[in-house]
């Protein structure tokens, strides 16, 4: 039995009757049913997902934890069971509910007699929930993780001179759909030389030349659920500074993936990165922080940077990415995706982080 449900119920606070979630990314969480328009109605004695018709047959064929309710007039559907389940007061997802869509709501809400808690408490709740993964959820990570190292592996293979970046990262999203990965994580980055010094630079028409440095940063999905990898090569030979701020970004990223674990904070395990970063001598060419959490997003909490005092607890995924980026020259960034435990972190990724050349 799926227990994410009664597990939101449980943290309601005695003031809430009812939560309204109408973000695509928490509807799918609590029902495993993916569409553009719906909301999901969790009360304390049961939980309803408002389709319109687009959706309704496959919302009773593949909706879980929830009765699937057609309505035309949302307004008609959703106040009918809030007047039978006597439901006086709802949480709104604070992060979701444009300035519109509230008032809407509150409208339907105040037919029915019933009124909107309008913060982030139900945000938080959750978030509590979500930024632990289950095993089921870290399968579907593995499993999106591997097809993405299957396609990196297989791609670098096609990559000779003169190829540009855009073809490099349509045949990564190629390889990764084939693969069966539902859709890339985010617009795949493939960056070359110079370029390779943008953090998010988007692939373009440049070329592959000898001596750049190739930064690929690339995820697929699989039911929903990230991966995220970063990895930098070389095509050709490396001169001595490229392996110098290679292997700084490297120990850095090893610094830091000791450093995480059960209890720690985040910000000890930026700290961990970007101390040494800083006193290798390249203080200010670390400008993002050190990772983030990851799962039907590809960002979400928690976030790894320098200030958080946020705990990392078992079942946590988060990324791990230092990086060096010098303006008009090269970038180099390493990263892997950890489940958090008490014993360290498990890493997700098994690419090999030596530097490679081409």
């Amino acid at each position: 039995m799926d227990t994410r449900i009664p597990a939101l119920t449980a943290l309601f606070p005695d003031s809430a009757d009812a939560a309204l979630i109408i973000s695509e990314t928490n509807r799918q969480y609590f029902t495993d049913f993916v569409s553009s328009l719906g909301y999901l109605l969790v009360a304390r004695n049961g939980s309803y997902l408002f389709v319109d018709s687009r959706y309704e047959e496959a919302a009773k064929r593949q909706a879980k934890n929830c009765s699937v309710i057609l309505f035309r007039k949302l307004a008609d559907s959703l106040g009918d069971v809030l007047s039978q389940n006597n439901i006086k007061t709802v949480l709104l997802e604070g992060s979701a509910f444009t300035l519109n869509e509230t008032a809407f709501i509150e409208n339907i809400l105040s037919k029915s007699g019933a009124s909107a808690v309008k913060d982030d408490t139900l945000d938080k709740l959750i978030q509590k929930l979500r930024i632990i993964k289950t095993s089921s959820e870290l399968e579907k990570m593995r499993k999106a993780q591997q097809i993405t190292e299957d396609a990196l592996k297989s791609t670098l293979r096609f990559i000779k001179e003169g190829v540009s970046e855009r073809d490099i990262a349509l045949e990564l999203e190629f390889r990764m759909r084939k693969a069966g990965a539902q859709s890339v994580s985010f617009d795949l980055i493939v960056l070359a030389g110079a370029k390779t010094s943008m953090p998010h630079g988007v692939p373009d028409s440049t070329k592959i030349k000898n001596g750049d440095f190739l930064l690929f940063d690339i995820g697929a999905t699989v039911d929903g659920y990230h991966s995220d990898m970063t990895r930098t090569y070389v095509f050709g030979k490396a001169d001595s500074s490229m392996k110098r701020v290679y292997e700084t970004v490297l120990q850095a990223q090893l610094n830091a993936l000791e450093a995480v674990r059960d209890g720690c904070t985040c910000g000890d395990v930026d700290r961990a990165a970007r101390s040494y970063i800083d006193q290798a001598g390249f203080e200010g060419l670390f400008g993002h922080s050190t990772g983030h959490g990851v799962g039907l997003e590809i960002h979400e909490a928690p976030s790894v940077s320098p200030n958080s005092s946020f705990v990392l607890r078992n079942g946590m995924v988060v990324t791990v990415e230092p990086g060096i980026y010098i303006p008009g020259k090269f970038g180099v960034r390493i990263e892997d995706m950890v489940v958090v435990s008490s014993d360290g972190c498990i890493n997700l990724v098994s690419m090999p982080k030596k530097l490679t050349e081409l």
